[in-house]
């Protein structure tokens, strides 16, 4: 290659990448930090449960909703499933609803529904890693909270350390089970 080539290869490089530090980013390319504001309107989701259900967290209105997502194959969430599930029952009748996305691959649904059928709270499979407004779910287990206004009150891209634990239900979940 020719000097004089490798010099108009490198000026065209150097403009393109100043062209895009000036040109809005496309909105597909918007992320879930810049969407997800605690205090605000959660993003709707809609949970296809494994029964073939639907439930949109805008039909949970009143209730304090989790929204998780885990997979089959991730150690984390496996431990703690039975944590949020226990919660989830035990303050059912507070108004705790559980949304369970699984972001496993289609041909993994039976390894989901076993998972599934020991969970007091209904799973779907994402069927991709990208949750709409919540962005691509690049760790797990994540969770966001949604309290009874339908309003994000807990962001999980936002903690460090975002797996459920009684200490982080009891920190997170109880003052929002006083306001009714």
């Amino acid at each position: 290659m020719m000097f004089s080539q490798r010099r108009f290869i490198l000026k065209t490089l150097v403009a393109l990448s100043t062209l895009s530090l000036v040109l809005p980013a496309p909105a597909a390319t918007v992320k879930a930090v810049d969407v997800l504001k605690r205090g605000e309107l959660a993003p709707p989701l809609v949970l296809h449960t494994l029964d073939g259900q639907q439930i949109a967290t805008r039909d949970l209105i009143g209730h304090v909703v989790i929204v998780t997502f885990w997979a089959s194959w991730c150690g984390p969430c496996r431990e703690e499933l039975p944590i949020l599930s226990a919660y989830a029952a035990r303050h059912a009748a507070d108004g705790v609803r559980v949304l369970g996305f699984s972001i496993d691959a289609p041909d993994n649904k039976e390894d989901v529904r076993k998972v599934a059928a020991t969970l007091s709270f209904p799973v779907g499979m994402l069927g991709s890693t990208y949750a709409g407004a919540y962005g691509r779910i690049w760790r797990m287990p994540v969770s966001f909270v949604i309290d009874r206004n339908g309003r994000l009150v807990d962001n999980g891209w936002d903690d460090p350390a975002p797996e459920w634990t009684v200490e982080r239900l009891k920190r997170v979940m109880d003052p929002l089970l006083i306001e009714k």
